[in-house]
């Protein structure tokens, strides 16, 4: 029998201090019934300045440790889906692994913009499929307050900091745990969504950082419309891969990026209200930390049960989407059995 992946634990981090629209209001030209309207955020998280990614996904992964009943040393893999490390080099998984003292763990970071934790979820799955590995942390992580130009009311006005995490294990004997995945990227799409300084392309330097590249530049337009219909054509299509329908869906996860794509999205897919989390009001768009951030608040206000088929989904910057589908099988709480 295949051995497949399951989810057996949560956790999450976001930082104390709350921007709110009336925040912005005397920051930019915008107002709460603006960003209301557009987006659906009424506020954000955001992290002190100093405060590294590796941080916020450190504290995210040890609340799952805790929650799971396991210390450090029974992980064997963290990845890290992230567009803002801490630097450079060397990866935030290292920087991560040191945190928790996960000393026979290896890692690495995964970057794909708001795809970041729905692909290392399918890369992590793998390890797991194969018996390569018996835990892996999966951690998405962003703190993109120091990437956005809060000058810019197209941006600021959306993004958050935030880190969700989550384990996985072997499924146990009935659970069918994680079903399979669907993912691609379109690279012309790059133009609409990105970060252009800081690269080996413009390096810093003096003029990139008056011409201010080193912020997230973007063209909602474009990503709005590319993320409705690919999102519909993703999730569709893996679940008619594997036999299901929309109307076999328990509950949708995904990417926070836009209250109007997730109410587009769940219009197309014929999805009740009920089968749809939103926390984006509160949270804003944290990038990689969405969707597992709303799976932790899926679990904590009763929303899954087991045996519910869950779908996630997202887009990003790329442009690059994905979506995922599992069996949920509940969390662990027995420790090392």
């Amino acid at each position: 029998m295949r051995r497949r992946a399951a989810i057996t634990s949560v956790g999450r981090f976001v930082p104390e201090r709350i921007l709110s629209n009336h925040d912005l209001e005397s920051m930019v030209d915008t107002t709460d019934e603006w960003i209301m309207e557009r987006t659906g955020i009424r506020e954000r998280r955001i992290a002190a300045p100093g405060t590294g990614t590796s941080e916020l996904a450190a504290a995210a992964a040890q609340e799952a440790l805790d929650r799971r009943g396991i210390g450090p040393d029974d992980i064997d893999l963290i990845i890290v889906g992230t567009i803002t490390p801490d630097m450079m080099f060397p990866s935030t998984a290292c920087l991560v692994q040191d945190k928790l003292g996960a000393n026979r763990a290896w890692g690495f970071d995964l970057s794909a913009a708001c795809c970041g934790f729905l692909y290392s979820l399918s890369v992590g799955a793998q390890f797991i499929e194969t018996g390569a590995h018996d835990r892996v942390l999966i951690i998405g992580a962003d703190v993109m307050s120091s990437i956005i130009n809060y000058k810019d009311r197209a941006t600021c006005v959306i993004f958050g900091d935030g880190a969700g995490a989550i384990l996985l294990e072997a499924a146990r004997e009935g659970e069918e745990g994680f079903l399979g995945f669907r993912h691609r990227i379109e690279g012309n799409g790059a133009q609409y969504l990105y970060m252009p300084g800081g690269g080996s392309q413009k390096p810093p330097s003096h003029e990139t950082v008056d011409q201010e590249l080193h912020y997230v530049h973007q063209d909602g337009r474009q990503v709005f419309k590319y993320a409705v219909r690919r999102t519909y054509e993703m999730t569709t299509g893996l679940l008619e891969e594997h036999g299901f329908t929309p109307k076999d869906v328990s509950l949708l996860i995904a990417h926070q990026a836009n209250i109007r794509i997730l109410d587009a999205t769940g219009e197309r897919l014929g999805l009740p209200e009920h089968k749809i989390v939103k926390n984006i009001e509160t949270l804003g768009n944290t990038t990689a930390g969405t969707i597992p951030l709303a799976l932790y608040d899926a679990v904590e206000n009763g929303r899954l049960q087991k045996g519910d088929l869950v779908l996630f989904s997202s887009v990003g910057a790329g442009f690059t989407a994905g979506a995922s589908l599992l069996r949920w099988s509940g969390l662990r709480t027995d420790g090392r059995t």
